[in-house]
């Protein structure tokens, strides 16, 4: 944990100089949203709400990752078209763009990748590509609308295209952690200073990094402990990355999720085992870290992590 010696020595001295946001930091703050073309992404949104593209005409984009809900599902498991539960708890749709892969074990490269199984998914949409643009098609005013936005009209390959580019355009800034690092050191208390100290001194930072403070690194789930002999019940869906690639060293591995605005998606982990945000920094401390922290380091840690909550359409989620 390379931190450089006027921090660390601040740490132990307890100085001002230490909660500082230091010039070489580890962690940015989002980017500004793309440019986007702007035919594309109102399509986009508009698919995002469109039930159409469930077999059923129940289910839509929206449904489970629910912009009013940190984008993501209030539910430990949503529902798929036929109202029976999924496997895996919802990760949140804002900040997808910036992560490495997408799903719980990374199984694809992009938005347009995970949009495709998404809505051919027996447990989720149900669909077929070739039923989707035959109802889309059908409809005047998708018919316009794929028009002004692609050349090709309306396929398959479009309708991914403008979902993608929606989901690239949710991007949630302004986090009083982004002002901080930015350069206003006042807008964060000194206990979220703490915390953000204890986030780097205990090693959360060493899986949770880079701009979306996670998504972008594998890591198995029990680093230091058996978390799922612990849970009981296992189900096949804990196996992770194992499921994909039938390699030992891959079970119980997940790609790292994000933390940003995690305060507002709860429940927790791919399982929704964790109900409280306190719940699930345990959890880490125990099986990820094999640590024992005091209470009041995980309390610091929390309020450290209810800073990365973002805006979206100019309001606090």
């Amino acid at each position: 944990m390379a931190w450089g010696t006027s921090l660390v020595l601040g740490i132990w001295l307890g100085s001002s100089a230490a909660l500082a946001a230091p010039l070489d930091e580890a962690l940015k703050p989002l980017p500004e949203v793309p440019a986007l073309d702007a035919a594309q992404v109102e399509l986009g949104r508009r698919l995002f709400n469109e039930t159409r593209l469930s077999i059923n005409n129940t289910l839509s984009c929206a449904s489970c990752h629910r912009l009013d809900k940190g984008g993501a599902d209030d539910k430990p498991f949503s529902l798929g078209f036929d109202g029976k539960p999924v496997a895996l708890n919802t990760p949140t749709v804002f900040n997808a763009t910036l992560n490495f892969k997408q799903f719980w074990n990374a199984r694809v490269d992009t938005l347009e990748a995970q949009i495709e199984q998404v809505v051919i998914s027996p447990v989720e949409m149900g669909n077929t590509w070739q039923n989707v643009v035959t109802t889309l098609a059908a409809v005047p005013e998708y018919q316009n609308a794929f028009t002004q936005a692609y050349a090709d009209g309306v396929t398959a390959s479009n309708v991914q295209s403008a979902l993608a580019t929606y989901e690239r355009s949710l991007l949630t800034p302004n986090s009083r952690f982004d002002q901080y690092l930015l350069g206003n050191t006042d807008i964060l208390s000194y206990d979220e200073k703490q915390g953000y100290l204890r986030f780097k001194e205990y090693g959360c930072i060493a899986c949770h990094q880079g701009v979306n403070i996670g998504g972008n690194m594998y890591q198995k789930f029990g680093v230091m402990g058996d978390y799922f002999k612990d849970r009981g019940n296992p189900v096949e869906a804990d196996l992770g990355r194992y499921l994909l690639t039938q390699d030992e060293e891959d079970r119980h591995v997940f790609k790292v999720p994000s933390l940003r605005n995690v305060a507002v998606t709860a429940p927790y982990f791919h399982d929704a085992s964790a109900k409280t945000l306190e719940e699930a920094v345990a959890v880490m401390f125990k099986y990820q870290l094999g640590r024992i922290p005091t209470s009041e380091d995980k309390t610091l840690i929390v309020q450290f992590l209810k800073t990365l909550t973002g805006e979206w359409a100019g309001k606090p989620l």
